[in-house]
Parts: C-alpha cells; structure tokens; sequence
C-alpha cells in the first residue's frame, strides 16, 4: 500500500503535493491546472479549479497500481467536501483508523471533519475511478453576500457555521443519476475557452452543488429512495439509459425497456421518477429532443431526416413537442441559429 500524508486542506497545495508525487504532465489554462499521468503509480487525469468565495473543484479520472492511503495531517480547519463517485468506488475514514465506510457509485456524500482530524481517503488498487469533490471553505464562504445559508436545513446550517471545527459529520445520501449526468456534462463542456469556459465551469459546478443541497433536504425529510428500489435497480437503470441513447432511432416501449433491464415496468416507473423527476416516456422523449436541437445546430439534415435519426414517425408530432419544449418550432430555431452566426460574422 501507498501513503501520501498531506499537510495542507487548501486544494491548490493538495494538487501541488499530489502532482510532486505522482510527476506527470501539467497544463495550465484559464485557471485549471489538469494533470496528466501514465506511469508506475497509475494512469488518469486530476483536475482542480478555485473560484470565489473558497470554492473548488477537485475532480478526478484515474486506475491507481496500487492501493492508496491518502491522509490529511493538518490542524487547519477542514473544508466542507461534497463528494459523488460516477465510477468505482472510495473509503473514508475520519480519524486514519482501520474502520472506513465506503462511498458508493452514484451515492450523494458530504463529509466535514472536526479540526485536527485525519481525515483518510482509501483508494483501491487496479479500479476505475471517477470522482468529483465540490470542496467549500465555510470561513470564506460566509463572506459571501446573499449566500443563503439560512435557508438550507438544520445540519448543514450547523455545518456551515461551525468556524472552530467541533463537529463532525458525514452524509451518505441517496443515489443520484441526475447528478451523475450533470457531472458528465461539466467534464464534457466543449472547447469554448477563456471566460466563456470558466463561466460555464462554475455555472455548471453551482447546479451540482445545489442538486447535492436539495438531495441532502430530501434525505433528511425522509424522502429518500423507497425500500423496493436497491442500488443493483439503479445500476440497471444506468445501463438502461445507455441502452436508449444507442437505440434512440428506434421506437421503444416500456415492456421493451422492461425486458432489457430486467426490471418490472412499476420499478422502471418509480427509478426514473426518483432519479430523473420523470417517467420513463418523458425522459425518453426529453432525450430526442436533446439531440434533436444538436442535429438542428451541428448538421445538415432535413428535418424530416432528424425526424427519422431520432425514431419520432411524424414530423408534425416532433414539431408539436419541440415547441412544447422550447417554445420555437425546429425550422425557426434553425433560421434562428444560422442568423446568429451569420451576425457574427
């Protein structure tokens, strides 16, 4: 096993520390630092971006050769840490003990440790991991004008006003694919650069925070995930949602999807309810529109031919939902998009 003990809590000194070790190449733009690594330790990419208000991001993609003890030695006061796995899995132990709790894919985490805790993050050897941390540095935070704390439930409002670290506390929450896609989202944000990728970065790091919140609320307002739906269920319904991206020009039903999944279509039903807020035909239909509008921007094909790449059989239905959802039909979002860039130029 590997062990790399970390003096500091600040992200910007634990990237720096993690980049000694592991080597690797670093770039630098726009306020992200990316390190790239493929050698003895592992392979994989680290990320890390701050923003105001003591804010950052730590999100990783990474197989290590070995199992690795990440350990925090520091008396600073510890940032609030909202951690989600969308690969593999993660243990945590509060005090750099041999009891970990295990942080599981798609599982809403927080964790705040008291002051002077060593905090201790196990990394599995040989397993795929992809891991976002939203860390916030309450102190700074509060600095923040209209930052609403008042307005988040009991625990965190305690959390967050616990300057002198007296409290420790860990969520291990329900699981979320909702958050799951708008992290895949933020670490697909394409290649604007500039202010207009750092604008997007932290708009879309604050709707994964605010997600996380409202999980947190919902938990602890005992709206969690019912009993009949275990995190296979969920693993299934992951899958699934592959499965209807691949199939998108073909028309599915809910025995279909059934079938494929293995799940009775009322735990379908109550799955994509609990992690998507909607059924399984809305969320199917939310998808074609989803890529019907990239077509209508990033193609050439007709309508009538996007009508068909996105299994819809009547183009006066997909003109019908389309405005429904976007208030603009397809032909005059193209006309639209066209004399933006034309203006551009």
């Amino acid at each position: 096993m590997r062990e790399l003990v970390l003096n500091s809590c600040s992200s910007d000194d634990v990237f720096a520390h993690i980049q000694n070790c592991i080597k690797g190449k670093l770039t630098q733009h726009w306020g992200e630092s990316v390190l790239t690594f493929d050698n003895n330790i592992g392979k994989g990419t680290i990320r890390t971006i701050s923003f105001n208000w003591g804010v950052s991001l730590i999100d990783c993609d990474l197989t290590l050769s070995k199992e690795t003890k990440l350990v925090f030695d520091t008396k600073e006061l510890s940032p609030i840490e909202f951690i989600f796995i969308t690969k593999g899995f993660l243990k945590y132990s509060e005090n750099n003990t041999d009891s970990y709790t295990t942080i599981a894919q798609f599982q809403n985490t927080v964790i705040s440790n008291k002051k002077g805790a060593h905090k201790t993050f196990l990394f599995p050897e040989h397993e795929r991991l992809k891991i976002n941390f939203i860390r916030i540095d309450r102190q700074e935070y509060l600095q923040k004008k209209n930052n609403n704390i008042c307005q988040l439930d009991r625990l965190l409002v305690s959390i967050f006003n616990d300057n002198k670290g007296d409290v420790a506390y860990t969520h291990g929450g329900s699981y979320s694919l909702k958050i799951a896609d708008e992290i895949k989202m933020l670490n697909n944000v394409d290649s604007t650069s500039g202010m207009l990728r750092s604008l997007s970065l932290e708009g879309r790091l604050y709707l994964i925070l605010s997600l996380q919140l409202l999980e947190h609320k919902n938990f602890e307002e005992n709206m969690n995930l019912p009993e009949a739906l275990s995190k296979e269920d969920i693993l299934k319904i992951h899958k699934l949602t592959t499965f209807i991206l691949e199939n998108i020009s073909e028309p599915t039903t809910l025995a279909q999807l059934s079938s494929v999944s293995g799940l009775s279509p009322k735990k379908l039903q109550i799955g994509f309810k609990i992690l998507y807020s909607k059924t399984v035909n809305e969320y199917v239909r939310q998808l074609k529109l989803e890529i019907s509008k990239d077509y209508l921007k990033n193609s050439d094909l007709s309508v009538s031919e996007i009508v068909y790449a996105i299994g819809i059989k009547s183009r006066s239905y997909f003109s019908k939902i389309f405005f429904e959802a976007y208030d603009i039909l397809p032909t005059d979002y193209r006309k639209h998009l066209k004399n933006k860039n034309s203006s551009i130029r």
